[in-house]
């Protein structure tokens, strides 16, 4: 019968092939039909650190294999293998164990069991790498269609700064309901100046002090921002316009605002639920196409998070360049323009609309506020005015641009665009 660390060693490289054979985004496959059912929380937990590390560091597995390898081997074969070398150069486990594990789930797969001496020597070869050589291996790259685009964007180092930071990995940061102070000295976390806690190493969630309480929730500190400028007041009627699964919405319901949640997906807003009953907040939770819905009046203020490459949060979903394409790219722009379109029509005259996507992409960000403010007469950016905005997040034309390799000291954040856009009285 297998240990807990060969069930998670098996369920991750199922994981780790269903991403980079049948480019499928983990997120798909943690279903009860997926490789990690069944499985006890703490096997699950492991498995999943371990493909998300093997997909972050492949590249790094690779360059490590290149020299070892005479031909190519089988897809499933290669993917162990980076599988064993990142567990071992990367997470720091004993390579005696993780090449006996390699060999005896090797040994299991009828079409594999022939490699497994392959296999063994390749991998005791490469238990040899120093970690500072590993450590001085480049980086993952991103795929061509992305890296092309964003080289035009930003340059190459900016690129490179970009890669660095996806290889490192996000840290956990959550939102306090209110006292930060008291929230990150609870957790031992750190109250970061946009007044999000970031906390130094990875725990269970749920174990965490103000946890059943509802003292706070998960969200990257850069996806905390666009709410933050929102600046919403007590009793102010907002729109949430894409709202799962609800960060943003309980960020406005603890300001005091009368929130209104919208969401196409009725087991998206489901969780949403579920996270304001957690934390004690309330707001007004309607499943709906927002291009088609409107509301009985229209609101003073409208978050719209519009769905995107998300591009941003590589350093947290390393599946994504290996699921996404850039056939994918125009039909997002186009649904970001009409639902700005639709945003602004359920906007009061003289309010005001924040739009922002988790995309590294000019095309959904800079780009997309551009021709909105080409499309509506008397729309205008505001540059938004908080002290703790620093300089090199702003943009020429008055938004925020966040990208992964801000904060390195810190651990980074997600890549964003954000804008301030207010409507003619």
């Amino acid at each position: 019968m297998a240990d807990g660390n060969e069930t998670a060693r098996g369920a991750a490289l199922a994981l780790v092939n269903a991403v980079l054979e049948d480019h499928r985004p983990i997120s798909d496959l943690t279903g009860t039909d997926g490789p990690l059912a069944d499985m006890a929380p703490a096997e699950r937990a492991r498995a999943t650190r371990l493909a998300l590390s093997t997909l972050r560091h492949a590249g790094r597995a690779d360059a490590v294999l290149r020299p070892l390898l005479r031909k190519h081997p089988p897809a499933a074969l290669r993917n162990l293998l980076r599988l064993a070398i990142v567990e071992m150069m990367q997470d720091g486990a004993a390579p005696h164990g993780v090449v006996n594990a390699a060999v005896t789930l090797i040994r299991r797969d009828r079409e594999m069991q022939h490699l497994s001496g392959l296999a063994n020597a390749v991998l005791r070869k490469a238990a040899d790498v120093t970690p500072e050589a590993w450590a001085a291996l480049p980086p993952q790259r991103m795929p061509g269609w992305l890296r092309g685009r964003l080289e035009s964007f930003m340059g190459r180092a900016g690129v490179e700064a970009l890669e660095a930071a996806h290889a490192a990995g996000a840290p956990l940061d959550l939102t306090p309901k209110t006292d930060g102070d008291a929230v990150a000295r609870a957790v031992g976390g750190e109250l970061l100046p946009t007044g999000s806690v970031r906390l130094a190493g990875p725990g269970q969630v749920s174990a965490l002090p103000g946890y059943v309480a509802g003292a706070w929730w998960v969200q990257d500190a850069a996806a905390a921002i666009p709410a933050r400028l929102l600046d919403v007041r007590p009793g102010e009627r907002v729109l949430d316009m894409c709202a799962a699964p609800g960060g943003k919405t309980m960020q406005m319901a603890a300001a005091g605002a009368a929130v209104t949640a919208l969401d196409v997906s009725p087991q998206r807003l489901a969780r949403l639920e579920e996270n304001l009953a957690r934390t004690r907040l309330t707001a007004t939770c309607i499943a709906a196409d927002a291009l088609t819905w409107r509301p009985a009046a229209r609101f003073g203020a409208i978050l719209l998070d519009a769905p995107c490459s998300a591009t941003g949060t590589i350093r947290r979903h390393p599946d994504l360049p290996f699921v996404r394409s850039a056939r994918e790219i125009k039909p997002l722009v186009a649904l970001q323009a009409r639902m700005i379109d639709a945003a602004l029509d359920m906007l009061e005259p003289g309010g005001r609309l924040v739009y922002c996507t988790c995309s590294l992409l000019p095309e959904e960000g800079e780009m997309q506020v551009a021709d909105a403010l080409g499309r509506h007469a008397g729309l205008r950016p505001e540059p938004p005015v908080m002290p703790w905005i620093e300089q090199a997040w702003r943009t020429p034309d008055g938004g925020l641009r966040l990208r992964p390799d801000f904060w390195p000291a810190r651990g980074g954040m997600d890549g964003f665009h954000i804008a301030v856009l207010r409507k003619p009285a």
